[in-house]
């Protein structure tokens, strides 16, 4: 073919005058012209027809994987090969004269193909990935990180093969080379293999998953996973900011993961009250009448001073003295109350670990402990529960007889000073008025 069209052009070109040396030189750029028409046209052929029909087949199959990989355009770049295959095998013919010239561009179309397999094999991987993402066990198994290194290889590979192309010398002997470079590399790759490393014993022990809370102060994180890759872990806080933590940090430091809260159906409520200890005392048949009246409590009160006045009289005990046997107190009253009123509460687990106790008392008072778990996890709800039920508590104290610790304030030492007689205004020499 290029024969014939060689022929044509040097009738043409000595027709209009051109000598020898100026007709063979545009003789071999018409026909190297002529191989680039026919290389684009055969790239139209596959780009706009070829392309177009595996997409159209790919729309009208059940399967989701063959669209993730026309999305992902790993036909589209797997069609520029198409010219540059037609433009190496044409090439020879149009420059037939120019060995030297030939072997120049052929090298380029060399490294020009690697770079289009590299690019079709990182497309590849990137449309296995989403595949791959769109199964449930992606949250418990990643393998981005492992994508990513195969990314790596791909990368150094292919970059080895353009270098041995350029020098002319076997891709092995650069391989060989890296040895003396093997230092340099370690500490140059240290983040990637300290993160491959990381995830592969995080995958292998279950240890994180996308989509999971954790919590790690040292790296401010403190929300649920949106991306675990090769050399990082990125996290979503509550504020909507975004904290990056790295792959290896999680392997080799603590973190919290509450996965467990969330497959457990519950949430911790873990919150106490300090209430004032001069406030406690034993009940009077006054108060144990008032307590009867409550209806959480109203059969424990009577349940509770029948068994104790069936025990003091069958150990004979002396009832004109408080401290002799035993006695009801509203401390222990206000207790009972307080876990009745927890069993009724219809959002808390009644399954799960349920206390209501008395902590070590301290110089705040006698701190009681509400320890259950709330059946809502949602951060919203689940803060509205511990709320509504601390606001129960904090109102229903007084009616034990009990007060809340607190701190005096300003107002306190008002009060005090007003009850006292004096005048909480100084006087001249900045005494205060009696």
């Amino acid at each position: 073919m290029f024969t014939y069209f060689e022929e044509k052009f040097k009738i043409f070109y000595q027709a209009i005058g051109f000598n020898d040396t100026y007709t063979e030189i545009f003789v071999a750029a018409s026909e190297l012209l002529i191989a680039a028409l026919i290389s684009y046209i055969g790239f139209r052929i596959a780009k706009n027809i070829i392309l177009h029909m595996l997409k159209t087949a790919a729309s009208r199959t059940k399967s989701n994987w063959d669209d993730i990989i026309i999305e992902r355009k790993v036909f589209d770049r797997l069609a520029y090969l198409v010219p540059a295959y037609i433009f190496y095998w044409l090439l020879p013919y149009a420059l037939d004269n120019y060995h030297e010239f030939v072997k120049v561009i052929m090298t380029g179309i060399e490294i020009y193909t690697v770079v289009i397999i590299m690019a079709v094999f990182l497309a590849f991987l990137n449309a296995v990935l989403h595949i791959y993402q769109g199964y449930e066990i992606s949250k418990s198994k990643p393998i981005k990180g492992y994508i990513q290194v195969v990314k790596i290889i791909i990368y150094i590979i292919g970059s080895l093969t353009i270098i041995s192309m350029m020098i002319g010398k076997s891709p092995l002997l650069l391989i060989g080379g890296l040895g003396a470079f093997s230092a340099v590399l370690l500490l140059v790759f240290k983040d990637t293999i300290l993160g491959l490393v990381a995830g592969v014993q995080l995958t292998s022990n279950d240890m994180l998953r996308v989509g999971e809370w954790i919590s790690m102060p040292k790296y401010g994180a403190d929300g649920i996973v949106l991306d675990i890759s090769l050399t990082t872990v990125k996290v979503q806080n509550w504020d909507k900011t975004i904290s990056t933590i790295p792959a290896y940090a999680l392997f080799t430091d603590s973190f919290v993961n509450w996965r467990g809260m969330e497959e457990s159906g519950g949430r911790r409520i873990k919150r106490s009250v300090n209430i004032d200890m001069n406030s406690i005392k034993f009940c009077t048949p006054e108060m144990l009448k008032k307590f009867e009246r409550f209806q959480y409590i109203s059969d424990y009160v009577k349940n509770k001073q029948a068994e104790i006045e069936k025990y003091n009289k069958e150990h004979h005990v002396d009832p004109d003295l408080l401290v002799n046997g035993r006695r009801q107190t509203n401390i222990g009253v206000f207790r009972a109350y307080l876990e009745a009123y927890l069993k009724n509460n219809p959002k808390i687990h009644q399954s799960m670990t349920f206390l209501v106790r008395h902590l070590q008392p301290t110089e705040k008072g006698l701190p009681i402990e509400i320890y259950v778990f709330s059946k809502i996890q949602e951060w919203a709800e689940y803060e509205a529960i511990q709320a509504d039920i601390f606001d129960h508590v904090l109102a229903v104290i007084p009616q034990f007889e009990l007060r809340v610790f607190q701190n005096p304030t300003g107002a306190d030492f008002k009060s005090w000073v007003e009850n006292m007689g004096l005048s909480p205004d100084p006087g001249e020499n900045g005494k205060v008025k009696v």
